[in-house]
């Protein structure tokens, strides 16, 4: 049987995540691992979630087990309010919000309700590439706006709108992560982002924002969202995932946009997976009811900023002349930045046979933009000794391509 033939142009075009690809290689004991964006194992609040999913089927059996509704559990959604008011000062209504399974789907929901193929969106050069993914499955042209050491340059993004405008093709809306960016760790300062919103308005499109890192900062002040900075009209739509956060096991995020745009987005989920796990949602209730989410982040963000520095006092010491890094205020990547001659895939078979791993920064770019001298570091999975040795193999390799 020809499948090929049978498959969808979706099922055609879409391609493997370079990252799920390498995990599937990198499973060797011997090999040190800065390449997933996992976080920490060892900090799982195991015993309040065993508490919760305890508490879930005690109190709440019937509701845990049964079919739930497509918005959401109402008890979830409301600690979901709760928590946007305490954290971000943002008021929001329960048709405002939509609990999905971890931010991917929203990603992948995203792209089915404002894309057709052939659709022009923009993004910031590079970015995560799970949105790339979700956007290119759907025939999206994506195009990229440059960043410099504070992230997505507004200029760029204006510069790619007006493109598209000239040539007839309606933005349908600007993708970006604004708080410590899968891949290179950087912030959005908060005047940019308001010059992005009066882009947003004045081109008549929208901004995406995905937030899954934001509340892992290590230091300074957070800026507002795009959310809060859009005051309620209706220009943005901002995703939000517990998996960096709390546990990554229970597949849990929300969408938070106008009621009209949700609606669109229930309508979807009921065609995709008719709900997200009713007893995940009730064991997450009572999670965030516990209080004890606040504290774990703390704890989260104690442990991650001590590897953070470490990785950034490693590389200051073992990196040859000619690489650079950013120096991310939170979240759990940085970006490393090669002599130009050097080709972060090739030079991953080297790495590879040093032990170490990382992801290329090659498959963050929109094809356009595609730069070959970058790689992405996860510090927060490995232990302050694999971070050590792994950085140390890893300047090792890169010496090794520079003499060649």
């Amino acid at each position: 049987m020809d499948y090929k033939k049978l498959y969808s142009d979706t099922a055609n075009s879409i391609k493997a995540s370079a990252i799920r690809e390498l995990l599937k290689v990198i499973s060797r004991p011997e090999v040190i691992s800065l390449a997933g964006g996992l976080p920490d194992p060892t900090l799982f609040p195991i015993e309040a979630v065993a508490k919760s999913m305890q508490e879930a089927l005690a109190t709440s059996a019937r509701e845990a087990l049964q079919y739930g509704t497509t918005e959401g559990q109402a008890g979830l959604k409301r600690e979901l309010i709760k928590l946007l008011k305490e954290t971000e000062d943002i008021d929001a209504t329960a048709e405002q919000l939509l609990v999905v399974s971890a931010s991917q789907q929203g990603l992948d929901m995203t792209s089915r309700i404002f894309l057709n193929r052939g659709d022009a969106i923009v993004t910031s050069s590079p970015t995560y590439l799970g949105a790339l993914q979700a956007f290119e499955a759907s025939g999206a042209d994506v195009y990229g706006a440059d960043s410099d050491e504070q992230g997505v340059v507004p200029a760029a993004i204006e510069k790619r709108l007006q493109e598209l405008q000239v040539a007839g093709r309606p933005c349908k809306f600007i993708y970006l992560v604004p708080d410590f960016q899968n891949p290179n760790g950087l912030t959005i300062p908060e005047s940019r982002r308001v010059e992005i919103l009066k882009l947003a308005e004045k081109y008549n499109t929208l901004i995406v924002e995905d937030s899954p890192y934001r509340q892992v900062r290590f230091e300074g002040t957070a800026p507002k969202t795009f959310y809060h900075l859009d005051e309620g009209r209706g220009n943005v739509i901002t995703l939000f995932t517990f998996s960096k956060v709390f546990v990554p096991g229970f597949r849990l995020g929300y969408v938070l946009a106008p009621a009209e745009v949700i609606r669109k987005y229930v309508i979807l989920k009921q065609a995709m997976d008719l709900c997200t796990s009713p007893i995940v949602q009730v064991a997450a209730e009572a999670y965030l009811k516990s209080g004890h989410l606040q504290g774990h982040i703390q704890e989260v963000v104690k442990v991650y900023h001590k590897k953070r520095d470490l990785m950034l006092k490693v590389l200051a010491e073992e990196m040859p002349q000619g690489v650079s890094w950013t120096k991310p205020e939170g979240g759990l990547f940085l970006w490393v930045t090669l002599p130009e001659y050097i080709d972060a895939q090739e030079m991953l078979k080297i790495s590879l046979q040093e032990c170490v791993a990382y992801v290329a920064g090659v498959d963050f770019y929109p094809p356009r933009d595609a730069k070959k001298n970058d790689l992405r570091l996860n510090f927060s999975y490995s232990t302050e000794e694999q971070i050590v040795e792994g950085v140390k193999r890893l300047a090792r390799t890169i010496k090794k391509a520079m003499a060649k």
